[in-house]
């Protein structure tokens, strides 16, 4: 450690598999204050979303963060969710017990708006789910773009989609909302599929994890070895994959990014959904003959250190217990 205080940060989630492993890593990196968590439709339906990361953080035995109940469904597509990766549940159908804790009092919008403008240091947010959330925020409350130091979501591509040929499903799910996400005007870390995909813990890791007698480490390990039609029956490896995002932020030199213009296509189509990146050297045909685009400029992921953040990932979540970072006096709500 560095004795820098650690980061203020904010997940909004859809908890799945991979959502519950980045919760997990949160409430238990000593560089991490994770401030709240929100949850949106996505994955599976949000009052399940709710269920599930009260649960992780339950048996991540981290302190009362507050939970906010967000979005039911995208600003204008249909819910549209993904259980034949996750599972009925949401979570591999593991049969986790209900949680004892309870959300917030107050819903998503309501709990980012108020942690964002509580804070002493600008937070960073780290949306790895549908944007819906953070879109109404941005909107409703754009007083909150002062105080966030930074947004790094897990969406995009910049080659090849999963829920379409060029779309990945988080921006596929709600594209008007990741739209307004990059008009926010706070900086952006796009953390896509071109690098999502890479992170996969190796086989005696995911078995030691399951053989843990902690909590949390024994869930973690239970996670990664879910197997859906994604990852295959007989592939042993275990992919972090949101989690990911939010190594990213606790280690930021693992992360290769480049600044590059990004846009979200809106039309109806098969390319609906999809993170237009720019990456030509120089200008082409259409703006040299006057057909300009506004663009934003986003710090787009194109290489990770894969071992590196399964290492800091392994490390975090099978240290003796989660670092309580706020006194019981704040864990309010």
């Amino acid at each position: 450690m560095t004795g820098r205080p650690p980061v203020p940060v904010i997940i909004d989630c859809d908890t799945g598999v991979d959502d519950a492993l980045a919760l997990l890593f949160a409430a238990r990196h000593p560089g991490l204050d994770l401030r709240a968590v929100t949850c949106v439709a996505g994955n599976t339906h949000v009052d399940q979303v709710v269920r599930n990361t009260l649960t992780v953080l339950e048996q991540a035995g981290a302190p009362e963060i507050p939970v906010g109940r967000g979005a039911e469904r995208p600003l204008i597509e249909p819910p549209r969710d993904a259980h034949h990766v996750h599972g009925r549940d949401g979570m591999g159908d593991l049969g986790l017990p209900a949680p004892v804790r309870r959300p917030a009092g107050v819903d998503a919008v309501t709990l980012l708006r108020r942690e964002i403008l509580a804070s002493d240091r600008p937070v960073t947010l780290v949306p790895t789910a549908p944007l819906t959330n953070i879109a109404l925020l941005l909107r409703t409350h754009p007083e909150v773009t002062a105080n966030i130091e930074r947004i790094v979501f897990m969406g995009g591509a910049v080659a090849t989609g999963n829920a379409t040929a060029v779309a990945e499903f988080n921006v596929w799910h709600d594209p008007e909302a990741a739209a307004v996400l990059l008009t926010a005007g706070v900086p952006v870390t796009m953390y896509g599929l071109d690098v999502f995909e890479r992170v996969l813990v190796p086989p005696p890791d995911v078995r030691r994890l399951r053989e843990s007698a902690e909590p949390g480490a024994r869930l973690a390990g239970r996670l990664l070895s879910h197997r859906g039609p994604a990852t295959g029956e007989h592939d042993p490896r275990g992919g972090l994959g949101d989690a990911g995002a939010v190594c990213s932020v606790a280690d930021p030199a693992g992360l290769t990014t480049h600044r590059l213009p990004v846009e979200v296509n809106l039309a109806p189509g098969p390319a609906r959904g999809q993170t237009v990146v720019d990456r030509r050297p120089r200008p082409g045909e259409a703006e040299l003959h006057g057909e300009m685009r506004e663009q934003r400029l986003v710090d787009v992921a194109l290489d990770i250190d894969a071992d590196r953040y399964v290492r800091l990932y392994l490390t975090t979540v099978e240290a003796a217990g989660p670092r309580g970072r706020r006194a019981p006096q704040d864990a309010r709500r």
